[in-house]
């Protein structure tokens, strides 16, 4: 497993669990899968893995509130597993701190994709290589300064009116695609290529709850919505 990435998988249905873990193993990933909320969270903090899959619901702790106890102290990637398209689902996951979401019934191939371009964002390339993708570089180099926010590129480090603030690297990865062109509209679509790395359609409201995330952080007027375009980041 040392030299494989790790996946936690937390699954109540026994039958979508035992494919899901099989198919993800085959595919290169080592899995611990677990049925409940509670076993998630003690294997969790016990093997720290590369990436979680969550249910939204299972049982004893909801995998909403899963996703925010491991935000407690991690920034390890999570995609959210919901039963329905449903809005509050889809919101609560993304602001609980998910990164992407997947509906069920879901094809494996879909969710391997989904899972390596997870883990391309996050510097580990998929199945068992830990290779950082070139790809997933950062933008530019050097701090850049906004207002009273100051952006370290290489460092990977954000300051605002000279304090540290905490992001997780989709909405660092976020931020730097808007300061790597500010004053100019990023698209939600664009925004899903660059940071998601969607080469397909993907749901607008992962941008919109990262968006809203990244405001709360760096100051709500930082980030300027266009109505009808997209979003762009105040010069």
């Amino acid at each position: 497993m040392a030299d494989q990435t790790h996946v936690l998988f937390v699954e109540d249905d026994d039958v979508i669990r035992e494919a899901t873990q099989l198919a993800l193993e085959r595919d290169g990933f080592a899995v611990t899968a677990m049925p409940d909320g509670l076993s998630g969270l003690e294997a969790f903090r016990a093997n720290r893995p590369d990436i979680a899959l969550l249910d939204v619901m299972v049982p004893g702790l909801d995998g909403v509130s899963l996703c925010r106890r491991i935000r407690d102290d991690s920034t390890v990637p999570v995609i959210m597993l919901s039963a329905r398209a449903d809005s509050i689902d889809v919101v609560l996951g993304l602001e609980a701190g998910a990164d992407d979401y997947v509906t069920k019934p879901f094809d494996g191939a879909v969710l391997v994709a989904r899972i390596r371009a997870v883990l391309r964002r996050f510097g580990h390339a998929s199945g068992g290589d830990r290779t950082a993708d070139a790809d997933a570089a950062p933008v530019g180099g050097g701090v850049l300064t906004f207002g009273d926010l100051e952006i370290d590129t290489e460092g990977m480090e954000v300051r605002r009116a000279g304090q540290p603030v905490a992001l997780t690297p989709t909405e660092m990865r976020l931020l730097l695609e808007f300061s790597s062109a500010p004053g100019t509209v990023l698209s939600r679509d664009k925004l899903l290529e660059r940071v998601w790395d969607y080469g397909w359609g993907g749901d607008t409201r992962v941008v919109d709850v990262h968006v809203q995330r990244l405001r709360t952080k760096i100051g709500q007027d930082r980030i300027e919505t266009v109505r009808g375009f997209g979003y762009k980041l105040k010069a």
